[in-house]
């Protein structure tokens, strides 16, 4: 019971929350949460802030020093001011003292227990009459249990007199201990159930402002964007090296490389500057979401034309093309429409309808994918077989069995990730929760190397690719010996004995 109803006051308001370091209100409304009224005003993992920092800047209400990267640890109320009714402030004189009361609590999630009292009437979160002798609580204040440490934190912000605007002081709370902390405002009168918050409160971590649960993809983004830098650059010596063979595969796979370079610096640049300034830049990140819905459409496409033997058995692609171009359109607006969502608001402000609504179209889309990439692939090894080519029936079994790995490497992920899901909805396991996406991320890179080892550009490189003459396979000669068409008869062609393919046949 306890459980239940604290996860469903923890997912409340959670439409107002921002991925942003630096938290705004802009008269923000209260909800109703079992007894009590509350506002959600953040929830960030945040690490413990330095020995050396402790010492300097001390371990309650100090303000952290100047610099950014100083190993302090914080979280500061900046010009927080609530406002009431002035239908209810009116009802008090100029006199009267204090006359409502708002709360700040903030807590680390393993101390979520700590935070109101299960009663068999329901879980309550507003101390009463009869539940002070049970809970050492204040008539009409939030119930909450103080630890030895003085966690959790609690704030009381008054209405004075008949004044409508209540602010509360600007304070730092230091972060001593690392975990996943909570902000909530809490209002237990009803008669202030129609306040408002506005102003912002600003979560710091020892390196900057970037999230505990994004800190790692600094790193990670950084390490890929070499990754990528180092994998284009390896392409692009094979691609210009052999120029006079590239064929139109491997334009595709150059495309692919490029948007991949970009996507993966631009997240980099994009945690950069959220670290640094405690916002991310709306245009930055959707520049960052775009590049990636794009780069995954095209992955996902060349593929497809790949499984189809687009350039290697088939010289175009036909009327099959609208239907390809459809199914990119189609899923570029799915991911984007997921993607905006999840990267520019925040994951965890979609309701498990809205997941659902987003997530089945891309996931659907992705079968319809993978049905068709390894039926096209049946259809062009059987082909390949039925010509005896020899050279591309071998390329293309390798690219079948590495796709399949890669198709039993998702699955099995996918099912580890719900897994890691369901098994943490309090989200304790956050400093690992970066992996669940990024793994995605590797799995993309890796299949691009193994797509580019297959196709890469070479001396004979066109060995693979269709011929512009019926019945013709180019053969590229060895140092010496000249190069040029051969004529297939049943299949068979071959030079010195040997096919292009590199099978044995007669040449023509």
């Amino acid at each position: 019971m306890q459980s239940g109803k604290l996860l469903s006051a923890l997912l409340l308001g959670l439409c107002s929350s921002t991925l942003a370091a630096v938290h705004p209100y802009s008269q923000e409304l209260f909800y109703s949460v079992a007894d009590a009224y509350i506002y959600r005003g953040g929830r960030e993992g945040l690490y413990a802030s330095t020995k050396e920092a402790l010492e300097k800047w001390g371990n309650w209400g100090q303000p952290g020093a100047p610099a950014l990267d100083n190993g302090q640890s914080e979280i500061k109320f900046t010009k927080l001011e609530f406002s009431r009714p002035r239908s209810v402030a009116s009802q008090y004189g100029p006199d009267d003292g204090y006359t409502g009361l708002i709360q700040a609590v903030l807590f680390e999630v393993n101390d979520r227990d700590l935070i109101g009292h299960p009663t068999p009437g329901g879980y309550r979160y507003c101390c009463t009459k009869e539940l002070v002798p049970k809970t050492k609580c204040f008539q009409d204040r939030l119930i909450y249990q103080e630890k030895e440490d003085g966690w959790p934190k609690v704030v009381d912000i008054y209405f004075k007199d008949n004044d409508t605007v209540a602010f509360s002081w600007e304070e730092a709370i230091t972060i001593e201990e690392t975990g996943l902390y909570y902000l909530w405002f809490v209002i237990c009168d009803p008669e202030l159930s129609a306040a408002t918050v506005s102003g912002s409160t600003i979560w710091k971590n020892p390196t900057g402002f970037l999230p505990g649960m994004m800190l790692p993809h600094t790193r990670f983004f950084g390490v890929m964007s070499l990754a990528y830098l180092a994998l284009g650059a390896v392409w692009g010596g094979l691609y210009i090296w052999h120029w006079v063979e590239v064929f139109t595969l491997q334009h595709c796979i150059s495309g692919v490389i490029a948007l991949s370079m970009m996507e993966m610096s631009t997240w980099y640049f994009d945690y950069i500057n959220f670290n640094a300034t405690g916002y991310r830049p709306y245009v930055t990140t959707l520049y960052a979401v775009l590049l990636g819905c794009l780069r995954k459409t095209l992955s996902r496409l060349l593929v497809l034309i790949v499984a189809m033997g687009f350039g290697v058995v088939l010289p175009y692609l036909g009327a099959v093309q609208k239907k390809i171009i459809a199914l990119g359109v189609t899923y570029i607006v799915a991911v984007t429409a997921l993607d905006v969502v999840t990267n520019v608001g925040a994951i965890d402000d979609l309701t498990s309808t809205a997941r659902i609504v987003l997530v089945l179209p891309v996931a659907v889309l992705d079968g319809i994918f993978i049905l068709w990439v390894f039926t096209s692939l049946s259809k062009t090894l059987a082909q390949l077989q039925t010509r005896r080519a020899g050279a591309k029936l071998d390329l293309y079994r390798r690219f079948t069995n590495t796709l399949a790995l890669m198709v039993w490497a998702s699955v099995a992920w996918i099912a580890y990730e719900m897994y890691f899901k369901v098994t943490d909805q309090y989200n304790l396991k956050w400093r690992w929760d970066w992996i669940t996406a990024d793994f995605w991320h590797v799995q993309n890179l890796f299949f691009l190397c193994i797509i580019c080892f297959l196709f890469r550009p070479s001396f004979n490189s066109t060995r693979y690719a269709y011929s512009e003459q019926e019945g013709s396979f180019w053969v590229n000669a060895p140092p010496g010996e000249d190069a040029g068409y051969v004529t297939v008869e049943g299949g068979q062609a071959g030079r010195k004995g040997e096919d292009a393919e590199g099978e044995t046949g007669k040449l023509e």
